[in-house]
């Protein structure tokens, strides 16, 4: 708490999945915030994410790239609490053009951990970063001081954003924490990601492209929940540390796709087993007790969650169809992706 005047908090790639949900859990948590969404409003950033919120006098919108200093500098300069979601978030995407994850997680984030050394009343800057840079873990769960493997490029540029964070807490004293999130799934997530693309392909009685055998594991949190554990720990959390966020809910993806097809009783015939992508991780699993420790839980249960979240997709096409049916580049993302493989999502 600010004492006297609102707390100014910056959320970039606020448009996007997990950054919209963050700011209107944000708004609604906290009377005494302000936020500014910073988004690019590349093809995953949507307006539509906010739109229960474009007309909140406590809330700014700023169309801009986090890697442009002109644009991202100042409002981080004049925050106290910059959460970092922006980035480049796919792994598919990332096996075809590496290049723009480089360039917005990793050169974004320096350009927002430079801003922050200059930042006089920043309090808190959150990096948001991912189970993935773990890599596979084959057994047992990872730690916050577990080795980072990651394996593909966009995991690989996730790992360099959060370690180049905590550089600049080891040498600026910048009031860095990181936070390491599992899959997330809820609401308004672009449907390039399993859940989305296979609920909305069962709506419309497509075919679901499954990677390889359908083994690989994943586990599932709400993207509440989420929103809660980095709630909590923008008070709590101690600088330079790193935080595991899990929902204790590992499933095989070929278990996922028959919930998904039951809760829309939809056939599993529907399922078309594709060519498992390059260096596609066998296994993540988080141990949480550092977050736990500090009073956090998941209050979603898996299976009622994931069907209030395969009835959010059901009833609210207006947000999805226009992207599956009437963008060419996501119709072209798609053949490009699943089309020539054949016999292909996390």
């Amino acid at each position: 708490m600010v004492a006297d005047r609102a707390v100014q908090v910056l959320v970039t790639g606020g448009a996007g999945f997990i950054g919209s949900n963050f700011v209107l859990y944000a708004l609604a948590a906290h009377p005494d915030w302000r936020v500014t969404t910073l988004d690019k409003l590349t093809y995953a950033g949507r307006l539509e994410n906010l739109r229960d919120v474009m007309d909140d006098p406590r809330h700014r919108f700023v169309e801009g790239d986090v890697a442009d200093p002109e644009v991202a500098a100042p409002l981080v300069e004049n925050a106290d609490i910059v959460v970092h979601f922006a980035a480049e978030t796919h792994v598919d995407r990332s096996l075809q053009e590496a290049g723009a994850f480089i360039t917005t997680d990793v050169y974004g984030s320096f350009v927002l951990l430079d801003a922050a050394r200059r930042a006089p009343r920043l309090r808190r800057f959150v990096q948001i970063s991912t189970d993935e840079v773990y890599g596979s873990v084959p057994t047992g769960s990872s730690t916050e001081t577990d080795e980072l493997k990651p394996r593909n490029p966009y995991a690989a540029s996730k790992a360099g954003a959060d370690r180049l964070a905590y550089s600049y807490w080891a040498t600026h004293d910048v009031p860095v924490i990181i936070t390491r999130a599992s899959n997330n799934y809820g609401p308004r997530q672009f449907p390039e990601k399993v859940i989305p693309l296979f609920v909305t392909n069962a709506i419309d009685g497509l075919s679901v492209p499954l990677y390889g055998d359908g083994r690989n594991v994943r586990d599932w949190l709400h993207v509440e929940d989420h929103c809660r554990a980095i709630d909590l720990l923008i008070e709590e959390a101690e600088n330079g540390e790193a935080y595991n966020i899990g929902g204790g809910n590992e499933v095989e993806n070929i278990d996922l796709t028959h919930r998904i097809l039951d809760a829309l009783n939809r056939p599993h015939s529907l399922i078309k087993p594709v060519q498992d992508r390059p260096g596609h991780d066998r296994r993540y699993s988080l141990d949480t007790a550092k977050l736990r420790g500090l009073g956090w839980q998941p209050r979603h249960p898996f299976e009622e969650a994931l069907a209030t979240t395969v009835n959010w997709y059901r009833d609210n096409d207006w947000w999805w169809r226009p992207i599956k049916e009437a963008d060419p580049a996501y119709r072209d993302y798609y053949e490009a992706q699943y089309g020539q493989r054949g016999n292909s999502t996390s």
